[in-house]
C-alpha cells in the first residue's frame, strides 16, 4: 500500500470518529439553540475556517464553469442547508444512538444511487445488503417492531432524521461529478458557501422556535463550543477528507467508512453522555452494518485497508497467544 492511500484509509477512518461526536455535540447544541441558528452558526464558522484554510493553501477560489457552479451550489443545498435543517430539527428529540443507526443507511443507497446515475456495476450481494440495511433501519425506527412503521407509529422525528440520510447521499452522488475538475478543499468551500446562504435565508423565514434569525446564539460555553466543534472538526476538516475519498476511491467505497459512525456514536454516548441502549439499536445497528458490509463486500475483499486489519489482528492474537504460553 502507498504511503498517500494509507493516509486516505486514516482520513475516512478518522471521519465516522468525528461525526459519531458530532450527533453528541448536536443533542447537546439543541437543548440551547433554536435548530436553524445552529446550523447556521455552525456554517459560519465553517465557511471562515475553509476559505482561510483554501487562501493559505491553495490560493484564492479558483473560476467554476457555469455546470460546475450549478453543481456546487446542489452540494451546499444538500448536503449543507438539507441535511444540517433535518440533524438539527430532528436531534431536539431523537437520542444520538438512534440518530446515527438511522443516517448510517446512506452507504447502501449511495451505492444504488451510483449504479443507476453512474453505471456501476450492481450485483446481487449489493440488493441484498441494501435490504438487510433497510430492515435494520426499520428494526431501529420501530423499537423492535420493524412493521410499525406500516401502523403509523413511525414518528416524524425519525422521518426528519431519515432527510439527513436522503441528502447526505444526494451530495456524495453530486460530488462525484463536480470533484473531477475542482479540489476537495474547493467544492467543500464553494458548498459550504452556498449553504451557508441558503441557512440564512432560512433563518431569516422560519419562525420560532425554528429559527431565531440571524443574530449569533445565547449559548453557553458549552454551547459554543459545540458550535466550534461542528464547524471545524466536524466540517471543515471532516468534509475535505471525505471529498477526497470520493474522487479517490469512488463515492461507493468512499461511503464504505461511513458505516463506522454508529459505532462511534453508539459508544461515545454511553460513555459520555450515559444514553441508555435498547437491545433494538443493537440488533438493528448490526443488520445495518451487516447490510452495508455486503452492498461493498467485493470493496473490502479487495481493498488493502482490509487485508490490513485482519494482517494486524491476526498478530495481535498471536503476540497475545505466546505471551500466555510462556507465562
Amino acid at each position: 500500500m502507498s504511503p498517500q492511500l494509507l493516509r486516505l484509509y486514516i482520513k475516512l477512518t478518522l471521519v465516522p470518529l468525528i461525526w459519531g461526536a458530532m450527533f453528541i455535540c448536536g443533542r447537546l447544541l439543541a437543548a440551547e439553540v433554536p435548530p436553524t441558528t445552529g446550523a447556521l452558526w455552525r456554517y459560519i464558522v465553517a465557511s471562515c475556517a475553509l476559505y482561510l484554510t483554501h487562501r493559505w493553501s491553495q490560493g484564492p477560489l479558483p473560476r467554476l464553469t457555469s455546470r460546475q457552479a450549478w453543481g456546487l451550489v446542489m452540494m451546499g443545498a444538500t448536503g449543507v442547508a438539507a441535511y444540517n435543517l433535518c440533524f438539527k430539527i430532528g436531534m431536539q428529540t431523537v437520542s444520538a444512538s438512534r440518530a446515527a443507526l438511522i443516517v448510517n443507511l446512506n452507504p447502501a443507497l449511495t451505492v444504488m444511487g451510483a449504479a443507476w446515475l453512474y453505471a456501476e456495476r450492481l450485483t446481487w450481494q449489493r440488493v441484498a445488503g441494501a435490504v438487510v440495511a433497510v430492515v435494520g433501519a426499520a428494526v431501529v425506527i420501530g423499537h423492535g417492531d420493524p412493521l410499525s412503521i406500516l401502523h403509523g407509529h413511525f414518528s416524524s422525528a425519525d422521518a426528519i432524521i431519515f432527510g439527513c440520510t436522503l441528502s447526505w447521499t444526494a451530495y456524495t452522488l453530486i460530488g462525484k461529478g463536480v470533484l473531477k475538475g475542482v479540489s476537495p478543499l474547493s467544492a467543500t468551500t464553494y458548498a459550504a458557501l452556498a449553504g451557508t446562504v441558503l441557512l440564512a435565508v432560512a433563518a431569516l423565514l422560519m419562525p420560532a422556535p425554528i429559527a431565531a434569525g440571524l443574530a449569533p446564539p445565547d449559548a453557553s460555553w458549552v454551547g459554543w463550543t459545540c458550535i466550534l466543534f461542528l464547524g471545524v472538526p466536524g466540517t471543515a476538516i471532516a468534509f475535505v477528507w471525505f471529498s477526497q475519498g470520493v474522487r479517490d476511491l469512488g463515492p461507493a467505497r468512499a461511503s464504505v467508512f461511513i458505516n463506522l459512525t454508529p459505532v462511534f456514536a453508539v459508544a461515545l454516548a454511553y460513555l459520555l453522555v450515559y444514553e441508555g441502549l435498547e437491545w433494538s439499536m443493537l440488533v438493528g445497528g448490526a443488520l445495518v452494518v451487516l447490510g452495508v458490509w455486503l452492498t461493498n463486500r467485493a470493496y473490502w475483499l479487495r481493498s488493502p485497508a482490509f487485508w490490513l486489519t485482519v494482517t494486524s489482528r491476526s498478530m495481535r492474537c498471536c503476540s497475545a497467544s505466546l505471551k500466555k504460553a510462556k507465562t
